[in-house]
């Protein structure tokens, strides 16, 4: 008779005899420990990897709903995109558009002016940042809120309300169809395609340097800007963070003018930039969550780059160029002769800045040199075939007035007559007046009409890159600009080289940190 095993040596047996084939009983109780942890860890790590997949895109989905999006353009625009370079790269323009709106509690308590609550907000910092075809360089250009421009007809998309074109100061054109209003009055400006828009208000400069940790900036004197800003800090480097980084932004009275005040915000956003990449907030979870939740935040930009990852692709992008590679300008200007409140475009210097902007060159001397900066494709002539000189119509219109000097008298009637004495006797003035253009420019309607179009440039040594296509046209038009003002020769002009910016821009390096702002001398302590 056999006895029964004693309490634990039951497993032993059936173990022992698993392994050598004896008779013992097989197991039928509970799995080894080790299997049971085994069981239990990949159980744990199934519900962990769910767990954290599902919060990741519960966050991705909730970073997505925090951003606000608008219509890229609200207004009339016939900037083209520039053409693609020798490796079908093309340069990405981005307008950056800071609101003084008050048409919330925080932003009433940090921007003041109760009064203004519920009015129109205002787009009184404007910049255009230009990131090159190659990505190795990047421009930034700031136009003076007080610049008075052509205003186009913009429609807001949000309310239907359509303003007519009109003359106006920049900063006006927020509250004339929003952010895409701005962007077709920038277009129209500069003849540069700009891609997307981005908005910040108070609350969001706030909250994103509050998220970067503070940025350094520097003042000669100790600085006061009573009944101003509030900015008071001694003299010397400091870190500014918060409601004192707004400050600094919006500080104009202490510097001595507007036009300093934008070379205060550029050494801010170089600053910024600097702190970024030392920061290396890519590889700090915690920094780059609280970077998104302040973007996303506060930030409004254009539809087609309403995404986290559309916006993490573009931050990564403008994330690879140096910072001796990133140069911040002011558009060159002078007084505007209607109101000595306000400033004009600068002629030549400022035409220069957007020509360099246009043709991607860039504007700092620290990249190597590559050759010719023409875009593939600006000078290919037409497959269609040009009629005989006397069968051509074209129209001649005149478009000399400037924001800075009037309209030539009689120049469509001076220039319809010189194509009449080169054969092209169906060519006519428009005696209509009234239009402006920085740059000469020809313009046909359709395809067959582009051989025409180019004919007349030819006969009058207009570079081909100036022939545009355009449905504001019924037939091709010769619109003479302010570029060309005297002479029945147009203009040759030497292409700008890298870094050729005119001094009148105020450029500033993204490397150079010792900038400081002089403090105008009502305003120290």
């Amino acid at each position: 008779m056999s006895l029964a095993p004693r309490s634990g040596s039951g497993t032993d047996a059936a173990e022992a005899g698993g392994r050598h084939g004896g008779g013992g009983r097989r197991r039928t109780g509970r799995p080894p420990r080790r299997r049971r942890v085994l069981r239990w860890s990949a159980t744990v790590l199934a519900v962990v990897i769910l767990g954290t997949a599902t919060a990741g895109y519960l966050y991705y989905r909730h970073l997505n709903g925090n951003i606000e999006k608008g219509q890229r353009s609200s207004g009339d625009s016939k900037a083209q995109k520039t053409a693609p370079n020798a490796a079908g790269q093309t340069p990405l323009n981005i307008l950056l558009i800071g609101s003084d709106s008050r048409n919330s509690d925080e932003n009433v308590a940090l921007g003041g002016s109760r009064d203004n609550r519920g009015n129109p907000p205002l787009g009184d910092v404007q910049m255009l940042i230009h990131l090159s075809a190659d990505r190795k360089s990047a421009a930034v250009v700031t136009i003076p809120r007080d610049t008075r421009v052509d205003i186009p007809k913009c429609t807001d998309p949000e309310t239907g309300k359509t303003y007519p074109a009109t003359n106006d100061i920049i900063n006006t054109s927020l509250a004339r169809g929003g952010a895409g209003c701005t962007l077709a009055t920038w277009q129209n400006l500069t003849g540069v395609y700009i891609d997307h828009w981005m908005t910040i208000d108070f609350a969001g400069v706030v909250s994103m340097a509050d998220a970067i940790g503070g940025v350094e900036v520097c003042v000669n004197q100790n600085v006061y800007d009573r009944g101003g800003s509030g900015l008071k800090m001694k003299a010397g480097t400091k870190k500014v963070k918060g409601k004192q980084a707004l400050q600094w932004l919006r500080t104009r009275h202490a510097w001595g003018s507007d036009l300093l005040r934008a070379r205060a915000q550029h050494m801010y956003m170089n600053s910024m930039i600097r702190t970024l990449k030392d920061q290396n907030v890519f590889t700090d979870t915690g920094r780059l969550m609280d970077l998104a939740e302040a973007a996303t935040n506060s930030l409004t930009v254009s539809e087609e780059i309403g995404s986290v990852k559309k916006l993490y692709d573009l931050g990564m992008q403008l994330k690879t160029v140096p910072t001796n590679r990133i140069t911040m300008t002011t558009m060159p200007n002078v007084p505007d002769p209607l109101d000595a409140n306000h400033v004009v475009p600068a002629g030549a210097d400022a035409e220069k800045v957007w020509a360099m902007l246009r043709d991607d060159v860039a504007f700092d001397k620290n990249g190597k040199a590559t050759g010719s900066k023409k875009t593939a494709g600006t000078e290919k002539a037409s497959s269609d075939p040009a009629a005989d000189d006397a069968e051509i119509g074209v129209l001649v219109q005149n478009a000399t007035r400037s924001d800075a000097e009037g309209a030539v008298d009689g120049r469509a009637s001076e220039l319809a007559g010189l194509l009449v004495e080169k054969g092209f006797t169906r060519a006519a003035a428009d005696l209509t007046g009234g239009l402006s253009e920085e740059k000469t420019v020809i313009r046909y309607p359709s395809a067959e009409l582009e051989g025409d179009a180019q004919r007349i440039a030819k006969s009058l040594g207009i570079p081909l890159s100036s022939v545009k296509r355009s449905t504001d046209v019924s037939g091709v038009t010769l619109v003479v600009g302010a570029d060309w003002r005297t002479g029945t020769s147009y203009p040759k002009k030497s292409a700008p080289k890298a870094g050729d910016i005119p001094e009148s821009a105020d450029a500033i390096n993204g490397s150079d940190s010792g900038q400081c702002m002089d403090v105008y001398e009502p305003y120290r302590w």
